[in-house]
């Protein structure tokens, strides 16, 4: 104790005190009476904790282990004598929350607050480490164990005694009882308001590219169209008007927010560019980031699915070539537009730390590099198709497939989760492009950059929702020509390119007059409703239908009916048997004639979906005129069609709802019009009226500056 690291001499009796008082010496530095002969150098008695295997091997009574104190190694004379700053081995290191400023104290300061504690027991604090910043294991009865990290730590919890005192360990605070650890699901809070899931602990890593996420885990913020997010990204408190709303926008628990946002990279903070920068700007360069960091997370996925399911020999020894083909399509490529895209967007991001612009590379990549998404989309009818009959007929395929996502690379994911990302990838670029414009409105130039950027990759999206359709529309098409057999009716010429199926499915027939006495061995028909007619068949085999009269759309009309009413054969005598009634009429059949037709569905869903199927010519050019009153839902998870008149959604769509029916929500997708039913399971409801209000108006002006 000659050396002294303090000028203060106050300090240097404070300092002798405590080690006198600790280490339990006389004055002339001697071990006080009581205490065992045999003891070490200091630096043997510091490292003691450290080393539990080599300190019980000392042969020390069972009185003597009680009393022997145990010293913390930031309380330890080295520790003190360094002062408060240690190196530590990094891989020990862990980011923890901001400490409360009573713990950021002087060295003095500590010193003067333990001495204080040591005259009055009462005022002792609690350990000043938080268990959020040890792995922690409790044992029976919540006691802490020790692992090979943060030991000595552990060791000292568990054998901590108050200063003279005989072994009464001191009580815990409570917050360290109730802790327990961090669920891995995410907060049901909205990830906006989650400040623990925006990198915070791990910015210090130094890159976005540390601790990738997969591309279905997260939910990019420039998709609220609200933007309450802004202020959280920011660390800047919410504003008043926001801190009065009730509702909160949705929130989806399976979504999680890119882990570092771009004011929390180390090369900003270092470069002192923050404060120089206004509020507006800031958000440009968080929107601006998120476009990276979502494809970084987006190409992490993708590489996931070739190098664990497209490369494996075990699935690929199960299905023939031209099953390899439409399940995996053209992903390859797919790949390689991403990686390109991405290495444009770090090369932009590491030449300046406030990046300029990328709406060019934006642009660039949409209209010459992006084709391989039209293609991949296209083929997504047979991709289905494919993945549905190798689970459906396959148990190599099966077995094979479970093995696979059972692998922790594939982090617990379904490889339909992997299949679909191409879709829900190109279907977010506009919203988040758009967001990007909505920060550059300050700057003439800089929106008309991103505006071009918008245009370009919503004409792609169109390319790949039309190039999905045309191919599906086609197919079954020609499949129905074989299929329908016209008999004595006059023929109609399916096969067009402006003609698509609307519905299909077979009905009670309730009342069999007029022409429909045909149908009497069956009390049942099967219709097929195209966008322009409607074909009235009935089934002799699954892929073999007799028609039997068709209409043009135009000559039809529906009526809902309730099984009580008069008008319904039997009356109240048949409700249980036609449980949910309407009636067809045609004004002008194949034969220019008029026919009435009573049918039944078998549910009330399967009934409004039928009327609504058939008023479609009605409704196709009526607008909606109050669409901020209807009610909206967000996608949770993504939706595949399986009939004609449903429509297939992925994750984060938001959709007007304009029908519920059944558990059956009828809607329309904001982000291109596109209308169909959908299972009510598969979204969660808008509750926010500022958030209906916002998704509405940027959807209107989505469509009217990119004529989508």
């Amino acid at each position: 104790m000659s050396q002294r690291h303090s000028d203060s001499s106050l300090e240097d009796k404070l300092l002798e005190y405590r080690f006198h008082s600790e280490l339990r010496l006389d004055a002339n530095g001697n071990p006080a009476s009581g205490l065992p002969l045999a003891r070490g150098s200091l630096r043997t008695r510091t490292n003691a904790a450290f080393e539990p295997e080599a300190s019980a091997s000392l042969a020390l009574t069972p009185e003597d282990k009680e009393s022997r104190p145990i010293i913390l190694s930031t309380q330890s004379p080295a520790a003190l004598k360094m002062g408060t700053q240690q190196l530590i081995p990094r891989s020990l290191a862990v980011a923890s929350k901001a400490k409360t400023p009573a713990r950021h104290q002087s060295f003095a300061a500590a010193v003067l607050s333990r001495e204080a504690a040591r005259r009055d027991p009462q005022l002792h604090p609690a350990p000043s480490f938080s268990l959020d910043d040890m792995d922690v294991d409790t044992g029976p009865g919540e006691m802490l164990k020790r692992n090979l990290r943060n030991q000595s730590y552990r060791a000292a919890m568990k054998g901590l005694t108050p200063p003279g005192g005989k072994g009464d360990s001191i009580q815990l605070s409570s917050k360290l009882q109730a802790l327990a650890e961090e669920s891995s699901q995410p907060s049901a809070r909205s990830p906006a308001k989650n400040k623990r899931t925006l990198g915070r602990k791990r910015a210090q890593k130094g890159s976005f590219k540390d601790d990738p996420q997969f591309y279905q885990e997260i939910r990019e913020r420039g998709l609220n169209t609200s933007h309450e997010s802004d202020d959280d990204v920011l660390d800047e408190p919410p504003s008043p008007e926001r801190a009065q709303r009730v509702d909160t926008p949705i929130v989806v628990k399976s979504y999680r927010p890119a882990q570092v946002t771009w004011s929390q990279l180390p090369e900003v903070v270092e470069s002192g560019i923050l404060g120089a920068l206004s509020t507006e700007e800031r958000k440009r360069q968080e929107a601006m980031f998120e476009i990276l960091t979502s494809e970084y997370s987006y190409l992490h996925s993708l590489n996931t699915l070739v190098a664990e399911f497209l490369q494996s020999p075990e699935l690929r020894a199960t299905m023939t070539q031209m099953e390899y083909h439409h399940l995996f399509s053209n992903i390859l490529d797919v790949l390689a537009a991403s990686q390109r895209f991405f290495e444009a967007l770090e090369q932009r991001h590491k030449a300046q730390v406030c990046v300029e612009d990328i709406s060019d590379i934006l642009e660039e990549h949409a209209e010459h590099h992006f084709h391989p998404y039209v293609a991949y989309c296209t083929n997504e009818i047979y991709q289905q198709r494919t993945l549905q009959k190798l689970s459906a007929g396959n148990t190599a395929f099966r077995e094979a497939l479970r093995e696979i996502e059972k692998r922790p690379a594939c982090g617990g994911l379904p490889m339909i989760s992997f299949l679909i990302l191409p879709m829900q990838r190109v279907t977010r670029l506009p919203l988040l492009t758009d967001t990007l414009c909505i920060k550059t409105q300050g700057h003439p130039e800089r929106y008309r950059a991103a505006s071009r950027a918008l245009k370009a990759i919503s004409k792609l999206v169109k390319e790949c929702n039309e190039g999905a359709h045309k191919m599906e529309r086609t197919e079954q098409m020609v499949t129905l020509h074989t299929q329908l057999d016209f008999g004595k009716v006059k023929s109609l010429p399916l096969i067009s390119a402006s003609r698509w199926l609307l519905k299909r499915g077979e009905l009670v027939l309730v009342e069999e007059a007029g022409l429909f006495r045909k149908i009497a061995s069956r009390p049942t028909c099967y219709l097929f409703l195209f966008n322009d007619v409607l074909i009235i068949t009935k089934k002799k085999s699954e892929d073999s239908y007799l028609v039997q009269d068709y209409a043009r759309l135009e000559h039809v009309q529906v009526q809902k009916l309730e099984p009580s009413e008069p008008s319904l054969p039997g009356g109240g005598s048949r409700s249980s048997s036609v449980p949910h009634p309407f009636q067809v009429t045609l004004l002008r059949n194949s034969e220019g004639r008029q026919e009435h037709i009573l049918l039944s569905a078998d549910s009330a869903s399967d009934r409004a979906r039928w009327i609504t199927a058939l008023t479609y010519k009605e409704k196709q050019w009526q607008g909606l005129d109050h669409k901020g009153e209807l009610p909206q839902v967000e996608i949770t998870k993504a939706y595949f069609a399986r009939q004609a008149d449903e429509i297939t959604l992925q994750q984060a769509d938001v959709v007007l709802v304009l029908q519920e029916e059944d558990g059956w929500l009828y809607g329309e997708r904001l982000r291109d019009g596109e209308m169909g039913w959908f299972p009510d399971g598969f979204a969660r409801s808008i509750t926010s009226r500022v958030a209906v209000e916002d998704n509405v108006r940027r959807m209107e002006r989505l469509r009217v500056e990119t004529d989508v």
